[in-house]
């Protein structure tokens, strides 16, 4: 519940709703505990047939006579123990006994006379107050009812109002939560996406933020709405009798103890569900992404049997928690049972034999009267409601709670890559890019970049190549700061990219990968994502740079207010190449690197985004990740790689006379292009 405690401060950052909710809540449990108080008037006006002004006169008679009396007992017994003998040897211990019995008796008379004068106090209080009640018996009836009738709606109004703004204050509370851990997200390592993966973060941001907003409402809500009911009903019983409430009571600590111990169990249960729907997201994000592929290898079946196996786990640890929380309500119902049971055996002994000790131990001032006892009858039963709803509510706090922990768990990972104490500022890129010894692996002992030495100066275009995983592309995102280095450095104008802000750094940058990536909004909004202060115009500049001017304007209904569709989809796979493009042209970037960026143009757009690349690369340090020819002719050097490391440098010639790897590729290439 720790972490849960975290997300309810955030609540209480609106501390005027809190208040208000909690003050509704207040009024409602003083209105449902009242009504019930109603019993008393009613059963009385019913069976002694009489209206409340007369029933307060006889309350006051009764005790005036019961005072005298009782008094008249007291010294009846004060005298007889003056009378009474002290003993001697022989008889005593019988003489003695006989002086405890009178002492006994008269602390009984004591404690009565105080009783009585106590409840007559009361009753003389109140008599003003009921003398405006009716003195016809049916007329009393009807104004209690009304009463009932009134104090009912002054309830449920409340009730209402307490609903909305528990919603309120929960819906506030995930909202700020919600905005804290999706820029806790962005800011995190491109690592963690792979590991935990894109529905695990899904569904944390989904259905454990929903479970957050349920267990925030029902706190606020009915946790604390109900308790105060019973905490107002049980004042109410301990009016009437305390000392039969205690002894009521006696079995509620085994109740608490077992309900805490079912309390633990539920959740963990509901956190290893909430793991085990992580993986249904994961498979479905899978799933959707790859559907071409899987039905191209008509793969439905293993897809079907795969989902079918992680639902079936899914559904296991949903049943469990099912069995667990189908014990809260009989468990509950359970204790309310005998907590009655006692309370009306023990108080149906001392109303029916009209006393005041129970077992030798006194369990009131006064024997209890009918009405009293049904009207504490009727406080418990108060109880019972109240106890019901927060069993009822019990497994959904224990899942906001395990999906807190989630939560929580995530915005407790701090990022590997983060900015410096003291960042060094960093001027537009004017001298070289240099990288020093730089060793990396994205996990031990499995190195991917080993010993890179590579200094490009500024304005010079280089491309890499090399076949698949010799790391040509973690060369780049080294760049970009996307990971650190193990062991090295990457200088930028002889600064360690590790000493400026990540934000100073690729603002410098522009990026085109082959995966392009376009976001579900217009064509004008994707191309200015690189700059979004740029005007209409510059962006239309930029695409007519990148040859995306013409399609836009002639192919698409709504021009450059085209909507893309998620990912782009609505675009071929060129047209997202070639907006991607102008993203990067309009952010106007001093290094620019391009990760098979033409690779889904065809041969005519490829020839057209050369001359403008050709164009735009001037006077920008450029690495261009390639394999294809018509690239090469843009390069003032190529960088060949290898198993993580530099095997050669140099120009396209002099690589073909020296490096066997370079013609080796070179002629695949060809072949390939041939």
């Amino acid at each position: 519940m720790k972490n849960f405690g975290r997300a309810l401060r955030l609540a209480f950052q609106y501390r005027l709703t809190v208040v208000a909710t909690l003050l509704s809540a207040l009024v409602v449990a003083l209105f449902w505990a009242g009504n019930i108080t109603a019993v008393y008037p009613v059963v009385q006006v019913v069976l002694n047939n009489q209206s409340v002004p007369e029933l307060a006169v006889e309350k006051i008679d009764h005790a005036e006579r019961n005072i005298t009396d009782f008094k008249q007992d007291a010294q009846q017994l004060e005298r007889q123990l003056a009378a009474a003998p002290l003993g001697n040897l022989e008889k005593g211990n019988q003489e003695e006994g006989d002086r405890k019995d009178i002492r006994s008796q008269l602390r009984q008379k004591t404690a009565r006379i105080k009783a009585e004068q106590k409840a007559l106090a009361w009753y003389r209080w109140i008599q003003p107050y009921v003398d405006y009640m009716p003195n016809d018996t049916f007329q009393t009836l009807l104004v209690i009812c009304g009463a009932l009738l009134v104090g009912t709606v002054i309830k449920n109004l409340f009730l209402i109002l307490s609903t909305i703004l528990a919603a309120r204050v929960a819906l506030l509370t995930t909202f700020d939560l919600s905005k804290e851990f999706y820029r806790h997200v962005l800011r995190m390592d491109l690592s963690r996406f792979t590991e935990q993966g894109r529905g695990d973060l899904m569904n944390r941001f989904t259905g454990d933020m929903h479970q957050v907003t349920g267990g925030v409402q029902i706190l606020l809500g009915r946790t604390v709405r109900e308790p105060l009911k019973a905490i107002f009903c049980l004042i109410g019983a301990a009016w009437f009798c305390w000392r039969l409430l205690l002894l009521s009571l006696i079995i509620a600590p085994l109740a608490a103890y077992l309900v805490n111990r079912l309390a633990k169990t539920l959740k963990r249960a509901n956190r290893r569900a909430m793991e085990e729907l992580s993986h249904i997201y994961d498979n479905l994000s899978e799933t959707f992404g790859g559907i071409k592929v899987i039905k191209a290898f008509t793969s439905e079946p293993y897809e079907r049997q795969r989902f079918h196996a992680t639902t079936k786990k899914y559904f296991q640890k949903a049943m469990r928690i099912v069995r667990y929380n189908s014990l809260v309500s009989p468990l509950t119902e359970v204790m309310g049972i005998m907590i009655v049971v006692v309370a009306i055996l023990a108080g149906g002994y001392l109303t029916l034999n009209q006393e005041t000790h129970l077992l030798g131990i006194r369990m009131s001032d006064r024997p209890l009267e009918l009405a009293t006892l049904l009207a504490f009858f009727g406080m418990l039963a108060g109880v019972s409601d109240p106890a019901r709803k927060i069993s009822d509510v019990f497994s959904n706090l224990q899942a906001a709670a395990a999906a807190s922990d989630r939560i929580y768990e995530v915005l407790y990972t701090l990022p590997a890559i983060t900015d410096p104490e003291s960042p060094q500022p960093l001027p537009r890129h004017s001298k070289s890019l240099v990288f020093k010894d730089v060793n990396f692996s994205y996990q031990p002992d499995n190195p991917v970049l080993e010993g890179i030495n590579l200094e490009i100066a500024h304005g010079e275009t280089i491309a890499i190549v090399g076949p698949n995983g010799c790391g040509k592309t973690t060369l780049a995102n080294l760049v970009l700061r996307f990971f650190d280095p193990v062991e090295g450095s990457v200088r930028i104008d002889e600064v360690d990219v590790r000493d400026v802000r990540i934000r100073d750094l690729r603002r410098q940058i522009g990026l085109v990968t082959q995966e392009t990536l376009l976001f579900d909004d217009t064509i004008l909004a994707n191309i200015r994502y690189g700059r979004p202060q740029a005007t209409f115009d510059e962006v239309v500049d930029a695409a007519r740079r990148a040859h995306a001017h013409r399609f836009i304007k002639d192919k698409l209904d709504d021009g450059y207010h085209t909507l893309t569709g998620p990912g782009g989809a609505k675009l071929s796979g060129g047209q997202r190449q070639r907006i991607a493009l102008a993203r990067a042209m309009l952010r106007d970037p001093s290094i620019l690197i391009l990760d098979e960026a033409t690779s889904q143009v065809d041969l005519e757009s490829e020839q057209l985004v050369h001359q403008v690349l050709e164009e735009f690369i001037r006077g920008r340090t450029t690495m261009i990740i390639t394999h294809r020819l018509s690239t090469l002719a843009l390069v003032d050097r190529i960088v060949v790689m290898d198993h993580g490391k530099i095997l050669d440098v140099g120009t396209h010639h002099e690589l073909t006379d020296r490096c066997e790897l370079y013609r080796r590729l070179y002629q695949v290439d060809f072949k390939a292009s041939a």
